[in-house]
């Protein structure tokens, strides 16, 4: 309900064949976003750092494949969008990449790849594993959350500013982003990212939450 939503308010579209939403998270409810996206007919490409809910959403017939390769990302997301094909494709790694790769498509072919993007990492709790920072692998990440707490945290906030750069860079291109209610935007914010509503008071995001715009 959430996707369809989305795209009935923000795609102005019934129909979401064709149309590509970028997430992460496969842990706990954020699992159910793979399921979603086909459910909705749309291309879903969710990132996700820890390999074992991958594989468990695999392995439930949750999520239809999964690759480590960004480039073959890229080109099962092309052929999948062009062929309006319903797709959900677990991308092996860190969500900040994968923004940042569909900024380099734009940047270099003119390409807006991306219709539809949230985030359901668990920012509720991002200093203690809720959130991985892209400057490390998962298992080093996980290392230095238990030698070096203090840097751990530094590293997730500069991860955030590099996150929310790039949804901003492709949300000014026509992207629709949303908050899935799990404090990404407040963590972000915290971080000194840029998600400030133009003109409006410090609590208030540029980009909406789904309670209140889209199952509203």
């Amino acid at each position: 309900l959430t996707v369809l939503n989305a795209g009935r308010r923000y795609l102005r579209a019934e129909e979401l064949s064709g149309k590509v939403l970028v997430t992460s998270g496969l842990g706990g409810m954020s699992g159910a976003q793979a399921k979603a996206a086909v459910i909705a007919g749309c291309v879903g490409v969710i990132a996700e750092v820890d390999e074992a809910a991958l594989l468990k959403r695999h392995k439930q017939g949750w999520l239809m494949e999964i690759s480590k390769d960004l480039d073959h990302c890229i080109a099962r997301l092309r052929e999948a969008r062009k062929n309006k094909i319903a797709l959900s494709l677990g991308y092996h790694g860190n969500v900040v990449d994968l923004w940042e790769r569909l900024v380099y498509e734009l940047d270099t072919t003119g390409e807006l790849l991306v219709d539809l993007g949230s985030d359901q990492t668990s920012c509720h709790n991002p200093f203690n594993g809720g959130y991985y920072p892209v400057q490390l692998s998962f298992e080093e990440g996980k290392q230095l959350l238990s030698s070096n707490p203090g840097k751990f945290r530094t590293l997730v906030q500069e991860s955030l500013k590099r996150h929310v750069a790039a949804i901003n860079k492709l949300a000014d291109k026509g992207m629709f982003f949303w908050d899935y209610g799990n404090a990404f935007l407040l963590e972000a914010q915290r971080a000194g990212a840029d998600v400030a509503k133009k003109g409006a008071n410090k609590t208030e995001f540029r980009y909406p939450s789904y309670v209140q715009h889209i199952m509203g």
